[in-house]
């Protein structure tokens, strides 16, 4: 996975197969954030992104077009660049199938068309940086998929955290606030804080941009 800083001026290509919402969304983006191109079908998508090489691609997840696999055929598609351009889903959708799908092709994130302007600009930039970014309901679609089978393997590094730290854990992985965590489970805000930093410190981490790709990479977001 590429762990370069994050450029000044980002690219993006949207991926939608309605205009009108194509339009509205390059006005949200912020500064510093530009659209480079756009693409409405399956075909369109995926020569559009091979062409230009953007540094993220915000990609609805049913698009017409190629053999009906929407999204994530894109992204098969576009698999050699998976390195290099981030995929962050953006779709009306919330069903866990279609969260679980996108993900398993190699999306970094997943959205829905609810989020605001300022919300998906910070996503877009989080996903830039090689952060995972999902609304918070649909993270637990992706731990469910993939996050049980995951913490069963042999990894000594998880097998440092208690199971509490690995709650807290994954909890600050998939974007929650130390405020949101406490809630979660029922603990004190300095509890999370004290469980947060026992955790960086046994995986040598230095911050929770560094822990959510340590949870990405072993597949346990």
């Amino acid at each position: 996975m590429n762990n370069s800083a994050v450029p000044e001026q980002i690219s993006v290509v949207l991926v939608d197969d309605h205009g009108i919402f194509r339009s509205g969304l390059k006005a949200d983006l912020d500064e510093g954030i530009e659209v480079v191109g756009e693409a409405g079908t399956v075909e369109q998508a995926i020569e559009r992104i091979t062409e230009l090489r953007p540094d993220v691609v915000l990609l609805d997840v049913h698009l017409p077009g190629g053999r009906g696999g929407g999204g994530a055929e894109v992204l098969r598609g576009c698999s050699q660049l998976l390195n290099t351009t981030r995929f962050l889903a953006l779709s009306v959708s919330d069903a866990a199938q279609d969260v679980v799908t996108v993900i398993r092709s190699g999306a970094r994130g997943y959205v829905t068309k609810s989020i605001s302007g300022p919300e998906i600009s910070t996503a877009v930039r989080r996903v830039a940086s090689g952060d995972a970014v999902f609304s918070p309901r649909l993270a637990g679609f992706v731990l469910d998929a993939f996050g049980s089978g995951a913490v069963q393997q042999v990894d000594e590094e998880l097998d440092l955290l208690s199971d509490r730290e690995l709650q807290v854990m994954r909890l600050i992985a998939r974007g929650y606030s130390y405020k949101e965590v406490a809630k979660e489970l029922f603990i004190s805000v300095k509890t999370v804080e004290s469980h947060v930093s026992n955790v960086l410190r046994k995986l040598q981490l230095s911050n929770r941009h560094e822990l959510t790709r340590w949870a990405v990479d072993r597949r346990i977001l």
